[in-house]
């Protein structure tokens, strides 16, 4: 691209800008890979206290079945044969330590003890009582349990599980998740130990679930810096793509800078230098087919890189504000390539000009339509602007001004590319306009997208009702010609008829016909 590069003094500005593209999508790529992470470690925590839940009521279903199973039991004489049952029923269900039986507040049988002592029960000490996670008493042999109890009036069934298969449970449900099971006051970690203390907060992906069948809870999480560990375990390949992107990046930051750089120095030079010449397009009549116009497209002949597309300069040429005064040069070459062959041209020849939202603030813009039209006979040459929708066009008293004053002068306004663009609809509202111009895209779909044909239908009869006319580009095949003109648009443009050419292939298109 020929554009002119920013002075040794701006360098260090233009590395600063290329190391931030290389930083943005890195950092970018880390913040998003660093959210993804917690809310795959918080789905992770939020499946295992799910399970932990699901393998915890099993183990409790199993003390409940023993339970009821014993509890007819509970007043009776606590004899062999009570004893036996009580030792079957343990032996025939997993995971169940021991049953015992209570009458009032004496725990007076069991399938470990018999009857050879009498334990206190504390009501208090179950949660809802039904459940109590108890601790290990110093000096004592027992372990400790999660203790079921199934109450009926004065009489209650206990079963125990023995912390051995909770603490088993909640370490191999998984590995890389911390659980903990709650009842009431007490809890127990995988370590197993209970406490009493109060329940660490987890600093990851923090979940808790309570049991809807019994009366304790499973919290689940991590310790911190799990995510940025697994974020290396499981994101390598993405680590190393973020920093091929980031390099890239900069890279392309750094090289259109370079391509940027400075534009209107580069711009001003070829504006100097008459570089910007005129290409036409033909315009054709929709019911006869032929020529009632032509399109005036800009080029830029540079003079090392030879002919540059406008899609490569037109936009920089609005950044840097040198499209006025680029529109003026070309309409000034237009006016002198054609006013000595005005004779070629049919009375009413249309010569469209792009116009954007620059010259629409310029007052400029109605002298420099009226010295281009004093070029040619008076009614030999129709003046048409096309306003390109590249950047909105805000109505202002400037604005309105410019646009009678058009007008008056016999200037017509047409809406480039519309139904693509900014608020086409809201042109019509804002400005007296005199054309409407159907997009490209629209006419491509003839015979292929319904949807859009239909939109360029739509198009075709809002502007009917509004008593505009109707220009359509971008026709490259007979279909779509025949199409259009079924559809009674005014005036066709594209290939079909003729591509963009230079002033001097243009003017001998025009002799031979």
């Amino acid at each position: 691209m020929p554009l002119a590069i920013k002075g040794h003094h701006q360098r260090q500005h233009r590395y600063l800008i290329t190391l931030l593209c290389a930083l943005l999508p890195i950092l970018l790529g880390v913040a998003i890979l660093y959210v993804q992470a917690e809310i795959s470690l918080g789905q992770s925590t939020a499946q295992t206290t799910k399970e932990a839940v699901r393998e915890l009521d099993l183990m409790l279903d199993n003390a409940s079945i023993v339970a009821k199973h014993v509890l007819p039991l509970a007043g009776q004489v606590c004899d062999a044969s009570t004893q036996q049952i009580l030792r079957e029923e343990v032996t025939q269900h997993p995971f169940v330590r021991s049953s015992s039986l209570a009458s009032g507040e004496n725990i007076y049988c069991g399938s470990h003890f018999g009857s050879k002592r009498v334990q206190r029960l504390n009501p208090a000490d179950y949660v809802n009582g039904q459940l109590w996670l108890r601790g290990s008493k110093p000096k004592s042999a027992d372990s400790s349990l999660l203790i079921y109890r199934l109450n009926s009036g004065d009489h209650s069934a206990l079963t125990t599980v023995n912390s051995y298969h909770l603490t088993n449970a909640l370490r191999l449900i998984s590995r890389e998740v911390d659980l903990i099971l709650q009842v009431g006051p007490n809890w127990l970690s995988s370590a197993g130990y209970i406490q009493a203390a109060a329940v660490p907060v987890f600093a990851v992906a923090s979940n808790s679930l309570a049991s809807t069948r019994y009366p304790y809870s499973v919290k689940a999480g991590m310790p911190e810096g799990e995510v940025w560990r697994y974020m290396k375990e499981q994101y390598p390949a993405l680590f190393c793509l973020l920093v091929f992107l980031g390099i890239l990046a900069g890279g392309v930051g750094y090289w259109f800078q370079k391509l940027s750089s400075a534009p209107s120095h580069e711009l001003q030079r070829a504006l100097d230098a008459n570089e910007f010449i005129p290409y036409f397009q033909p315009v054709v009549r929709g019911k006869t087919l032929e020529w009632a116009g032509a399109e005036v497209l800009m080029r830029w002949q540079h003079p090392t890189e030879g002919l540059v597309r406008p899609d490569l300069f037109i936009p920089l040429a609005e950044h840097c504000g040198l499209i006025v005064p680029m529109t003026r040069a070309l309409l000034h070459q237009t006016a002198l390539l054609l006013a000595p062959n005005q004779t070629l041209l049919p009375v009413g020849f249309h010569i469209t000009v792009n116009i954007t939202a620059h010259h629409c603030q310029d007052i400029n813009l109605v002298q420099d339509c009226r010295e281009f039209l004093c070029a040619f006979s008076p009614g030999q040459i129709t003046l048409v602007l096309e306003l390109t929708e590249r950047e909105l066009i805000t109505p202002s008293d400037v604005t309105h001004r410019i646009f009678q004053e058009l007008h008056e002068l016999g200037v017509m306004i047409a809406i480039d590319d519309f139904g693509t663009g900014h608020s086409s609809l809201s042109y019509l509202r804002d400005f007296n306009v005199d054309y409407l111009k159907i997009d490209k895209t629209f006419v491509a779909a003839i015979g292929v997208d319904s949807l859009s044909r239909h939109i360029l239908d739509s198009i075709i009869e809002l502007s009917e009702k509004l008593g505009l006319r109707v220009v359509a580009e971008g026709i490259e095949t007979p279909a779509q010609r025949d199409y259009l003109v079924a559809q009674g648009v005014d005036f066709l443009q594209g290939y079909l008829f003729g591509r963009p050419t230079n002033a001097e292939t243009f003017i001998s298109d025009l002799r031979e016909r």
